[in-house]
């Protein structure tokens, strides 16, 4: 599987971690890290993710754009690593 590192600069919201995790789920990615740090005000944050799919990550940054209160999605880093799932 292919890893990409995604970050997504948002409004500040109880349900916004909930949207994002659905969404990476419902289009087929799997989290392998996850960071949230607040931005300098207290109303956005940033949110880092690790990703990992077969598929391509343009699906998945894509369709976060659309979310409500996301600013920006960035795509930071493409890395070819193999990992394996369990059986």
């Amino acid at each position: 599987m292919m890893q990409h590192n995604v970050s997504i600069q948002a409004r500040f919201r109880p349900e916004m971690l909930e949207r994002v995790l659905r969404v990476v789920r419902h289009r087929g990615f799997q989290v392998c890290a996850m960071n949230m740090t607040p931005m300098f005000n207290a109303e956005n944050i940033n949110i880092e993710l690790t990703v990992a799919s077969q598929r391509p990550v343009d699906l998945l940054s894509s369709q976060l754009r659309k979310l409500m209160d996301v600013a920006c999605v960035e795509i930071q880093q493409h890395t070819s690593q193999q990992i394996r799932a369990n059986a």
